[in-house]
């Protein structure tokens, strides 16, 4: 970004983000190793106390590889890098499924396959970590899995009759009648998330190696959601969708909206066509707006969903929203230089240090202190990782980089 662009704060703030990335890196690696079962506990309560008997999900194990290989790039500190070896020696050693290929769902706490699905949002989280750690390491068994995994999701996930991605598959990769990722979602055979997380797995997979076939998936991703899951009435994002595209979303949720800006704004940097980026940009800006105009709340930060069926608005303050929404906002004024962006990214991430962050424990809330129950979650558990606040930090310093 030109310097002459950035208000005076901007300097505050990346010191304030480079801080904040170390916590986050050292609670993790201080809270959550488990020494006597192997590789990370499955959950940590919002107290700090460990859970050893909880089940180890794929996600939280893959975002764990992700954000320790993409921090240890970033702040060189022995111990993240240790930390990353961990989790990938874990991961393969227990969560790659030898006869069929892919990625479990869950392990029991010893780290024995209980739920041996293959969600194609779970191919992708491992796509994405195994080339982070790969970018930190070299290690060539790494990219060599992440593309094991990308050949097994481009033969068997994609709808060939109607486009896009399945959801999941059996442990064989057959079909499956529970296609959800969690209790809470709807059971429709696509949905905006999963191609969401592909679409971040494809372009790192571009480019830490850069094919024709992986830039042709890449595109075809983008194109899916320019075609399919962006609503060019609204400018919200569908969230699930059956077979032939038809939009079943009980709402829509502003840190999905988002969200999917700026990822959607990545791929298309990685994929480097001038041409796609420039017409589909507007668009990644106008979504960045209805955020700004429609899920905003009293203290500035980002709300959480909208109901169709109540025509109301969940006004709940969860971690994983805010910190999206400090990345969309800071993506969409370096775009457009347009303050009002950038003071919405400020007052996001001035709400987030009052009511987000857990001062005394480390880590962030679930839930805000502005909202009921905020210490019934898990600071640590199958959705609860150092992904989301950790890749705010570290996105938010690129965007606030002076050319």
């Amino acid at each position: 970004m030109n310097a002459a662009m950035l208000p005076l704060s901007a300097q505050i703030l990346q010191q304030e983000f480079r801080t904040e990335l170390v916590a986050i890196a050292d609670w993790w690696a201080a809270h959550t190793l488990d020494q006597d079962q192997g590789g990370f506990y499955g959950e940590v309560g919002a107290d700090n106390q460990p859970v050893p008997k909880a089940t180890k999900g794929i996600i939280l194990n893959a975002r764990i590889l992700w954000f320790f290989s993409e921090t240890a790039q970033q702040l060189d500190n022995p111990v993240y890098r240790q930390c990353a070896t961990r989790a990938y020696d874990y991961l393969c050693e227990h969560f790659f499924d030898k006869k069929h290929g892919g990625v479990y769902w869950e392990l029991d706490a010893a780290g024995q396959p209980i739920n041996t699905k293959k969600q194609v949002y779970a191919q992708a989280f491992t796509i994405y970590a195994l080339c982070a750690y790969f970018q930190l390491t070299a290690d060539a068994q790494a990219i060599a899995r992440a593309l094991e995994c990308f050949n097994l999701v481009e033969q068997f996930a994609i709808d060939r009759e109607n486009q896009g991605y399945l959801e999941a598959f059996t442990r064989e990769w057959g079909l499956i009648e529970d296609l959800r990722l969690s209790e809470k979602d709807l059971n429709y055979p696509k949905s905006q998330n999963t191609h969401l997380h592909i679409l971040e797995a494809y372009t790192t997979l571009y480019q830490a190696h850069p094919s024709a076939e992986i830039r042709a998936a890449l595109k075809y991703n983008i194109d899916m959601f320019d075609k399919y899951m962006i609503d060019k009435n609204t400018y919200h994002l569908r969230m699930f969708m059956d077979l032939q595209w038809r939009d079943f979303s009980p709402g829509y949720t502003y840190g999905h909206d988002i969200e999917a800006s700026w990822l959607i704004a990545k791929a298309l940097e990685s994929l480097g066509d001038t041409d796609y980026t420039q017409r589909l940009t507007p668009t990644l800006i106008n979504i960045a707006e209805v955020t700004l105009q429609e899920g905003i709340g009293e203290q500035g930060q980002v709300l959480d969903s909208y109901d169709f069926a109540t025509a109301s608005v969940n006004r709940e303050a969860v971690w994983w929203v805010q910190a999206e929404a400090l990345v969309g906002f800071l993506y969409a004024f370096s775009v457009t230089g347009e303050k009002k962006y950038f003071s919405a990214a400020e007052a996001v991430w001035a709400f987030t240090k009052k009511y987000q962050i857990d001062r005394e424990g480390g880590e962030w809330l679930w839930l805000s202190r502005l909202d009921d129950n905020s210490q019934s979650h898990y600071k640590v558990g199958f959705w609860k990782c150092p992904y989301h606040n950790g890749r705010a930090m570290m996105e938010a310093l690129q965007y606030l980089h002076a050319d």
